[in-house]
């Protein structure tokens, strides 16, 4: 991604296309990268500016996925995807490991969304900072397999604003431009609801950083907790709540399954905000 699309005006919508058997809402939805693409051109045409496409499912007790097959299933949906989209249209790569993110920058995609924030693959940032592309900084406490056996915190958002801020300086010190540096909280990572919760009510402190903010809380449990839904799929109302709170916060950067109906609440709250 050029650095243009981060200084779009209005929010930037991030479809989530999820290439895996075992993903919490829409695992095993596109089971061929015909069935794959047709989604992600859906989603554009629904108003995603960024296409997220993931091999290793990340939800709570998940087992990891080798380099191999993470590149098996996401490498022919990239190069597909990217001969069918328009050229500012991104993709990105949803992989901890610079193997598979080296292999899907060369396939066409621009951006590296790492929910390790860099710390699972110490090859990473080098990556990134040689390919001088955009990349999301993720918290999570403990990792997909065990982080939410018993996740706790002093004072959660001092802890991730923290850790965010301190792999964006290992990242700007591995020769990654500022510009190129996403910060995203990690909502539901290693964070129990009431975490969730007082992320989702400081956010703007973690956009007052002056780094782009991602928001991903897209169907997630705490949601469900709250609304008493245990089908993620019911979720989506919810979700739209948490994007408009997002924008009147700062945030930038919005990852969600459900594409046009969270577009539609990113631009009224972005056209209220701009009102002031």
């Amino acid at each position: 991604m050029s650095s243009d699309l981060l200084k779009k005006e209005g929010p930037v919508i991030m479809g989530i296309l999820n290439v895996t058997p075992d993903s919490f809402s829409d695992g095993g939805m596109y089971p061929n990268t015909r069935d794959a693409v047709v989604r992600g051109l859906e989603m554009v045409d629904e108003g995603a500016d960024i296409i997220d496409i993931g091999g290793e499912s990340t939800r709570p007790g998940s087992q990891r996925v080798d380099a191999d097959e993470q590149k098996r299933r996401v490498l022919d949906v990239i190069a597909a995807l990217r001969q069918e989209l328009p050229a500012e249209i991104l993709i990105s790569i949803d992989t901890t490991l610079r193997e598979v993110a080296e292999a899907a920058l060369n396939a066409g995609a621009g951006f590296v969304n790492d929910v390790t924030g860099g710390t699972d693959d110490a090859d990473m940032l080098a990556l990134v900072a040689e390919r001088n592309v955009p990349y999301c900084i993720m918290h999570m406490q403990g990792r997909p397999g065990n982080m939410q056996d018993n996740p706790s915190y002093e004072n959660v958002t001092k802890e991730v604003k923290e850790f965010l801020l301190q792999q964006a300086v290992l990242a700007e010190q591995s020769g990654l431009a500022k510009d190129k540096i996403i910060l995203d909280p990690g909502i539901g990572f290693g964070k129990r609801t009431p975490h969730n919760l007082e992320l989702l009510s400081q956010l703007q402190d973690l956009c007052d950083t002056g780094y782009p903010v991602l928001l991903g809380t897209s169907r997630k449990r705490f949601m469900g907790e709250i609304c008493a839904t245990e089908d993620p799929a019911q979720r989506m109302p919810a979700t739209c709540a948490t994007t408009a709170l997002g924008v009147l916060a700062g945030a930038k950067i919005f990852r969600v399954h459900d594409v046009w109906q969270n577009k539609q609440a990113a631009d009224v709250s972005y056209a209220i905000l701009m009102s002031k």
